[in-house]
């Protein structure tokens, strides 16, 4: 309920009042504790304390029930009765109760009244009363007994002690629940690995997943989890990836590959390189994101904030002004019927179901995220993301594979073809772009030498240039080149044309002060994407392609795609001025990209979804992050977001009723109507299911249909 509440130590929240949750993000994630022995520790010590309160309270009730049977009046052993009902229920009240009037000082010395301080006034009220007509009986007038003697409400004390630790049992073990997702990702790292001693791969030691440093040559055979971030070495086999990406289907893998820690290798053995251990894993940046999320504020809670602020203050002025109209206006005897619905008010009222409200559900809603694939960094991108009305996507690794090839190159002088792609290359080496890599990889097969380049300059949304051997090198788009001067040569513009209307990319190529040719790259569209596109347009979400690349391009992935609306050679300000136009019309939109020119304009749109498999930048500026760059994450991400809000509409319209509803039932406003009167012990068990019963309707959003 309060994430900007931290704590060194298990303890309570001195706002609310509720025990505070082990953050996540202190468990190592693997051969150590996960924070069960403190939940387990929470549980135990409850039950502890509703056991000693149950066994207290029961023998109260049973007595002052007895004192109201036909054979409980004219004998004297009530007055006994009377005494051992004190001494028991002040037993269960500083013993096992003892929690809650500690937790109401702590709230009311810090100035955030909660649950706690109406539910120590409720049974400080009741018990405190009956302390005194006990004790001194003589204090109150005959007017104000009823059968000769002062009302007692020991009974009430000790019930809604035990209904209250009841309430927070069962919080408790609900409350446990809310992070399984978490607990399940952390179970899914390796505990050891099999390392391979001195390079030989016919000698292996097994060691803790913590001793496995970068670098280092490790085996995985059919069946075992892959303990760390790496690369396949040798060996073939199919990875299961559906615990990170929500993926039934097995991925290939072979020498080259990139293979994730915590995955599971199915078929063939592999050896694998170390290239990210520890806290650099995959595994523990969806673990720190989630941990994040699951901890922010959702901008609809402002609307529980609010209400909370004056809720325990307005719920004390109905108990008194409740006592006032019982005293003044009420049947005989008053003081009974007074003080039984002015403590009936103070219990039934629950702030905990309000504000749990909606933390709960986001909570549960960015773990099931987490499962699906879907990485949530706040809640507030959680809740915009069903209001989405334009998705405006990149092409590039977003909507095809992000790992384009270079399908041919032509040079004005095809004898320097391979000089041109190794000028090319010695840049490129230097940008992260998709593009730039196919160009790298293409020349590295070909074994070609790539010198260094000097004077990099990277023009976002252009090109790259640089010096080679003094010769100023550049490599870009054609309107680029032109732009500096450079005209294309008429030779080879048709031809480049044609591949561009083949959906490839052209990168053309300059040295000194002339254009020497240029390289077409193919990138083919991600298999998923044609079923994620369908899908979005079922959701009633408006589709855009906003792309850096040439218009023929983006037209050709368009029409392959359904997608009616295309911008192309759009720089990163373009499409930052594409966007905020879109917002300025009303649309809520939402920006899917995978590269460091997408920055900008997933920052600047309502909610930014970036590719998993894209640049550390885009993902920082993302609201969305899909794990293994696959749409069809969107798609479960916008389904489980509607969710999610639907989920809390629900939870607050009931904290909401039940307040609104309840607050007068207590006060007895249905008394003159013919009603009956609310029980102090039945406003206990309510207001502690209240909390319970938020908690259980967010639990539901672990079975959701996202996925379908």
């Amino acid at each position: 309920m309060c994430p900007g509440v931290e704590s060194d130590q298990p303890s309570d929240c001195p706002k609310c009042g509720m025990a505070l949750e082990r953050n996540p993000l202190w468990q190592p994630l693997a051969g150590q504790a996960t924070g069960d022995a403190d939940e387990d520790g929470e549980l135990a010590a409850l039950s502890r304390k509703l056991g000693w309160s149950a066994a207290l309270a029961l023998p109260v009730l049973a007595l002052a029930m007895g004192e109201m049977t036909p054979w409980g009046h004219g004998h004297r052993w009530p007055e006994a009765s009377r005494a051992i009902q004190g001494a028991l229920a002040t037993l269960a009240v500083v013993g096992p109760g003892r929690f809650i009037f500690v937790r109401a000082w702590r709230s009311l010395r810090q100035g955030h009244l909660n649950m706690f301080s109406l539910v120590a006034l409720g049974i400080g009220a009741a018990w405190g009363f009956s302390a005194a007509a006990w004790a001194a009986p003589g204090l109150f007038p005959a007017t104000l007994q009823h059968g000769g003697q002062a009302p007692l409400y020991f009974e009430a004390a000790a019930v809604i002690t035990a209904l209250v630790i009841l309430g927070q049992w069962l919080e408790a073990r609900a409350r446990g629940q809310t992070g399984e997702a978490i607990q399940a990702l952390l179970g899914l790292a390796a505990p050891t690995a099999r390392r391979l001693r001195g390079g030989q791969d016919d000698q292996e030691e097994e060691v803790p997943l913590a001793a496995v440093q970068v670098g280092d040559r490790l085996r995985v055979r059919p069946g075992e989890t892959i303990p760390v971030d790496g690369i396949v070495e040798t060996g073939r086999s199919a990875v299961d990836e559906s615990m990170l990406t929500g993926e039934p289907l097995p991925v290939a893998k072979g020498p080259g590959e990139a293979v994730v820690g915590a995955t599971v290798n199915q078929t063939g053995s592999l050896v694998m390189r170390a290239e990210r251990v520890g806290s650099a894993t995959m595994l523990a940046r969806i673990v720190r994101l989630v941990a994040q999320a699951q901890r922010s504020r959702a901008p609809v809670q402002r609307l529980a904030d609010r209400v909370s602020a004056w809720f325990v203050p307005a719920v004390v002025l109905c108990a008194v002004l409740t006592f006032v109209a019982w005293m003044g206006w009420g049947p005989e005897p008053r003081l009974h019927f007074a003080i039984a619905n002015a403590v009936a008010v103070l219990i039934i009222a629950c702030p905990c179901a309000l504000g749990l409200a909606t933390p709960m559900s986001i909570m549960v809603g960015v773990g099931r995220g987490a499962q699906l694939g879907v990485l949530v960094r706040d809640a507030a991108a959680l809740e915009q993301a069903g209001k989405i009305t334009h998705l405006l996507m990149d092409k590039t690794g977003t909507l095809t594979e992000g790992r384009p090839a270079v399908a041919c190159l032509q040079a004005l002088d095809p004898a320097r073809e391979e000089a041109m792609l190794a000028a090319a290359a010695a840049l490129e080496q230097l940008s992260e772009h998709p593009l730039a890599q196919a160009i790298v990889r293409r020349a590295r097969q070909q074994n070609a030498v790539l010198q260094s380049a000097e004077d990099f300059v990277s023009t976002p949304g252009s090109g790259v240039s640089g010096r080679i051997d003094g010769t100023l090198v550049r490599a870009g788009r054609g309107s680029w080149l032109e732009a500096e001067g450079l005209p294309l040569p008429e030779a080879l513009r048709q031809s480049a044309a044609a591949l561009q209307e083949a959906a490839h990319s052209v990168v053309w190529v300059a040295e000194g002060d002339a254009v020497s040719g240029f390289l077409a790259i193919a990138d083919p569209i991600k298999a998923a994407a044609p079923e994620a596109v369908r899908a979005l347009q079922a959701l009633g979400v408006k589709l855009v392609i906003l792309t850096g690349d040439n218009p023929q391009a983006a037209a050709a992935v368009a029409r392959r795609l359904g997608i009616d609306e295309v911008r192309a050679e759009q720089s990163p300000a373009d499409k930052l001025a594409v966007i905020r136009a879109f917002q300025a019309r009303g649309a809520v939109v939402g920006m899917a990209g995978d590269g460091i020119n997408d920055a900008p304009a997933l920052a600047a749109a309502d909610v930014g979804i970036a590719m998993g498999t894209g640049t550390d930048i885009a993902i920082q500026s993302a609201g969305l992050t899909l794990v293994k760059g696959d749409l069809r994450g969107l798609v479960r991400a916008l389904r489980l977001s509607r969710q999610v809000m639907r989920n809390i509409r629900q939870n607050l319209g009931f904290a909401f009723a039940y307040n609104a509803i309840g607050v007068p039932v207590a006060a007895g406003l249905l008394y003159p109507l013919g009603g009956g009167l609310l029980n102090p012990m039945l406003a206990g068990l309510a207001m502690a299911l209240s909390s319970v019963s938020v908690i259980a309707n967010a639990l539901r959003l672990r079975r959701g249909g996202a996925e379908s």
